[in-house]
């Protein structure tokens, strides 16, 4: 019997998401959020991406870092169903799985090589937080990967309403530029949980280094504050 190999991360990737509030419940959703994946010491070696860049969008299987736990339910609740509503683990694409592993899709913008980190991918739209363990890269096929014709059950339809963003210039303008286009789509596509609607509370989303204050009325999300985090 061969011995059961362990897996290993072989890179983390770099995004404006230090905590899990706020980012994009599907990976390509919001394009314009940019990440950078590293590759750990023993596999920044530019051979190993050595035609990579002929392909337009790469997979990432990674961890659930922030949801590993001993024990594992049959069920969850996604928040798309308001929390009420139980299905299959395997239904669902919760990160409380029996092995919290993620997988994504995502734009690979280019490639560089970098005396000290070997070769750096960045990438575009992805859904994961700052930090995240990657386990694997591999490239996007679209004649085998994409399917028009998919059924996709109870998340058959994009769950979002986009929401107006009341953005005050004078807040606006302390975020940088090279960040103000993603803030507002994140904001647009409603950070919340799903079944979250006060229009009272005074929610706070880590973004960039910055910690954003927000509150949400019907359809409509304002910016409070912009702190410094």
């Amino acid at each position: 019997m061969n011995p059961i190999q362990k897996l290993n991360p072989i890179a983390h990737i770099e995004t404006d998401f230090p905590t899990k509030f706020g980012i994009p419940r599907q990976s390509g959703i919001i394009e314009s959020l940019q990440g950078r994946i590293v590759f750990e010491p023993d596999y920044r070696n530019a051979e190993a991406v050595r035609g990579l860049e002929e392909f337009s969008h790469i997979w990432l299987i990674w961890e659930f870092s922030e949801a590993v736990r001993d024990t594992w339910s049959p069920t969850v609740r996604p928040p798309r169903l308001g929390g009420n509503v139980r299905k299959g683990v395997f239904a669902t694409r919760s990160p409380f799985r029996p092995n919290p592993i993620g997988l994504s899709s995502v734009k690979l913008e280019k490639i560089e090589i970098d005396p000290n980190l070997g070769p750096v991918l960045y990438v575009s739209g992805a859904d994961l937080m700052d930090s995240t363990p990657i386990y694997d890269i591999k490239p996007y096929i679209a004649y085998t990967d994409s399917h028009p014709e998919a059924i996709s059950g109870f998340a058959s339809k994009p769950a979002e309403c986009l929401l107006e963003v009341d953005f005050p210039d004078t807040l606006l303008k302390k975020v940088s530029p090279q960040l103000r286009e993603s803030l507002i789509e994140v904001l647009a596509h409603d950070p919340r949980p799903q079944y979250h609607n006060d229009p009272e509370r005074v929610y706070g989303m880590a973004f960039g280094g910055m910690e954003v204050k927000f509150t949400v009325a019907a359809h409509r999300l304002s910016v409070v504050a912009l702190l410094q985090s």
